[in-house]
């Protein structure tokens, strides 16, 4: 059963008006998907998108882990892909791989940059030949990527059919794509949907951000004229299940709203729905003097990147513009 384009997720409690189930329960045809990565912001709000419709697996690392009603728990080794209980993966119809350490938290130090690379990499390659030497594989395997790949790109508009950028980050979610090569190579799809920011006030970016903004502190960062690319997290969350679903879709998917906007358009309609003044400005040299790299791959970097894989299969966005997204999730008293 196809859906996918909308997700169940909304902005709280129930589903939204006229969403189609993407499994027919009552067909008998539960899936069975594995997620890594399933505490996160995606992967806490695809585990509830699911929990109705699908046997949900978490692959987890942590014994203290406790599995919600329905869910079942697979304790690996993300660095080896060592499980006691490989026979839990036979047969599964998805597997979501959202596990990475945090790119944004702190300064980018040698051992920092080096715990962000291997945190993409090395689990990626263990889950990809762990998931290829089943029995019964898997039938996709949707392995998170990032729009960093792009690197800063100004004015550009970026699909899919662009290039990696160069430097640090770039060079990083490359080496994160391609480490899923042996589930390719093993005859499993893979899929990688490249996120942007994920705005949800539950967590990630935005949850960061609206103290400041609440306290009418937020303001541009830099000049502003750098570019967001974003997408809601119900948009991420219904995009991750298209993507599942939809066969004919490999390797790379921007997952982005179709409408990027700069950073000084970001900021104005952020303070507006949070109803405060948003006018101040973090010049360029103190970004640079507190964050380093960091600040100049992420908050400075300007990515415009467009869905085209996404449009060009009807996938419908429920969150095409920044104010109407903003307020939709605020209305809920999130």
């Amino acid at each position: 059963v196809l859906s996918g384009s909308k997700s169940r997720l909304g902005y709280g409690p129930g589903s939204g008006p006229g969403d189609t189930p993407l499994l027919d329960v009552a067909k008998g045809s539960m899936k069975r998907i594995a997620i890594t990565g399933s505490s996160g912001l995606i992967g806490t709000a695809l585990r509830r998108s699911l929990a109705l419709e699908a046997q949900v697996l978490r692959l987890v690392r942590d014994d203290t882990v406790a599995a919600d009603p329905g869910e079942i728990l697979v304790h690996w080794d993300p660095m080896t892909g060592a499980t006691k209980h490989p026979e839990r993966l036979e047969g599964l119809d998805a597997v979501v791989h959202l596990a990475g350490d945090n790119l944004s938290e702190g300064r980018w130090t040698a051992e920092k940059k080096r715990r962000i690379a291997e945190s993409r990499s090395k689990p990626t390659q263990a889950l990809a030949k762990l998931l290829a030497g089943l029995t019964r594989k898997p039938r996709v395997l949707i392995s998170a990527s990032a729009v960093g790949i792009y690197g800063d790109r100004g004015d550009e508009s970026l699909t899919e059919l662009a290039g990696p950028g160069r430097g640090f980050l770039p060079d990083t979610v490359k080496a994160w794509e391609a480490a899923a090569e042996p589930a390719r190579a093993g005859g499993i799809r893979v899929v990688h949907p490249r996120f942007a920011v994920v705005l949800s006030p539950e967590g990630g970016a935005l949850k960061k951000m609206l103290p400041a903004f609440r306290a009418g502190l937020g303001g541009r960062l830099g000049d502003g004229q750098q570019w967001i690319s974003w997408v809601s997290l119900r948009d991420a969350v219904s995009a991750i299940e298209f993507l599942m679903e939809h066969e004919s879709i490999h390797g790379a998917a921007n997952v982005v709203s179709p409408k990027p906007v700069r950073n000084v358009e970001f900021t104005r309609e952020l303070g507006h729905v949070v109803r405060r003044p948003a006018v101040l400005a973090v010049p360029r040299f103190v970004l640079r003097a507190a964050f380093g790299e960091m600040a100049e791959a992420t908050i400075l970097s300007s990515v415009r990147v467009l869905p085209e894989v996404l449009l060009g299969e009807d996938f419908r966005f429920r969150d095409m513009e920044l104010r109407a997204a903003l307020e939709a999730m605020f209305r809920v008293g999130s």
